[in-house]
This record gives structure tokens, C-alpha cells and sequence, in this order.
């Protein structure tokens, strides 16, 4: 872990597992997805194969930081002292390294995908899902999808935000129930459009959530 939310000097972007269309043809859009506290790209990477979307690619990045508990679990920032899904976190060192570093990628990958944030949908889950939210409503992307996941802080004005899928569990022991109901509230308030939907299952990505997400990215890519 980097207790002081510094980045080795080496890391000027992220690493990622790219998958390419299960077509062979040209992809039709992108979906980046983020993974949450502890996990890693490869964790995820496999959910994708899960998607019926042949003709969109893929692409899973690492969070930056060393996971304080793993030896190959990743994070976006520590929360090891966080109490509460509710409080502005917006400003801790290591989330701000983060959502700048990642916000660059993410303007980055047209030049190496030929695919344009106006084609790109970012998902993610539980603190991937709230870097989503964090970084994905300023940017001009197609869609987010935002899975068990939370708000950092209020969310910025802006004069447009993608929409928005956001998916919960009712039994989720990790990030409550409450917080998917504040993320919507919040969002509905500032005029983000909001796709809610909630479940009977806990902190997990079920069949019903990539059911969910095919129907989404279908609608707005496809």
C-alpha cells in the first residue's frame, strides 16, 4: 500500500486488459468496467465473457494503488478509515490522484481504440462504481453503469450528464441499500436521468445485475 496516496513515479497511466470484440469486426462501442476494493482487472475481466455483446470491446483497467490487505488486490483509494457511505470524501489525496489519473485515461483510449467517449459506456463495481460516478459525470460518454456503488460527495452541475444505470441489492452487508437510494436521489435532483433498479441479493454482481447491464448497453450502443 501507499499510505500517503503517492503514485510510484513510474505509473503515468493505467494498466488494463483489453478484449476485443468476440466478432473479429471493428467494434461498435466500448465498455471500460472498474473494479472495486481488494479486487483486480482479472477478477472482472471474466464478467465480460458473461455479456452477450459480441460486437463491443472490452477494456478492464488495475486501480493504481496496492491494496493494504492483498497481495494482488488493487483499490482507487483507502478505506480504511472511512465510516460512512455518506460522508464527502471527495478530496482525500489518493481518490484525487485517481480520479485525475483516470479521467486522462479515459481521454486517452480514442487515439489507441478509434472508439470516442460519445461511443464509451464506464461501469463499475462497488468503489468502481462510485468512481463512475465520480469521474463519468463530467465527461461526455454514452452511459454509466454503476453496480452496488456510492457517491463520493454531491455531484457537480453540469449542462448534461450521461444516463445512468444504477443497480442494488436490498441485502447488501458492504454498501447499504441506503446508499443506492441516496445516489438516486441525488442524481435525480441535478436532472441526470436514472435507470434504478434493486434486487434480492447482497454485495455481488448476480445473473439479474448482467441482465440489467446487457439490456442497457444494448438501448444506448447497439
Amino acid at each position: 500500500m501507499i499510505g500517503n496516496g503517492e503514485l510510484p513515479a513510474k505509473s503515468v497511466s493505467l494498466q488494463a486488459i483489453t478484449i476485443p470484440p468476440q466478432s473479429g469486426q471493428s467494434p461498435k462501442g466500448l465498455i471500460v468496467i472498474l473494479h472495486g476494493w481488494g479486487a483486480s482487472a482479472q477478477d472482472v475481466a471474466f464478467l465480460c465473457s458473461l455479456l452477450k455483446l459480441p460486437n463491443i470491446q472490452f477494456m478492464v483497467p488495475d486501480a493504481p494503488f496496492s491494496h493494504p490487505y492483498s497481495t494482488t488486490g488493487r483499490m482507487w483509494y483507502d478505506l480504511s478509515n472511512i465510516a460512512s457511505f455518506r460522508s464527502d470524501i471527495s478530496q482525500q489525496p489518493d481518490l484525487k490522484k485517481s480520479r485525475q489519473l483516470l479521467i486522462d485515461w479515459l481521454k486517452s483510449l480514442e487515439a489507441s481504440t478509434g472508439i470516442p467517449l460519445s461511443r464509451t459506456i464506464l461501469g463499475g463495481f462497488s468503489q468502481g462504481g462510485a468512481m463512475t460516478l465520480d469521474v463519468g459525470t463530467q465527461l461526455p460518454l454514452a452511459g454509466l453503469m454503476v453496480m452496488s456503488g456510492y457517491l463520493h460527495s454531491a455531484i457537480s452541475r453540469q449542462p448534461s450528464y450521461p444516463p445512468i444505470l444504477l443497480v442494488h441489492g436490498r441485502q447488501d452487508s458492504v454498501v447499504p441499500l441506503s446508499a443506492g437510494h441516496f445516489s438516486r436521489q441525488q442524481l435525480t435532483a441535478i436532472g441526470a436521468k436514472v435507470d434504478y433498479k434493486e434486487f434480492d441479493m447482497g454485495h455481488e454482481v448476480s445473473p439479474l445485475v448482467l441482465n440489467e447491464a446487457q439490456q442497457f448497453v444494448e438501448k444506448i450502443l447497439l
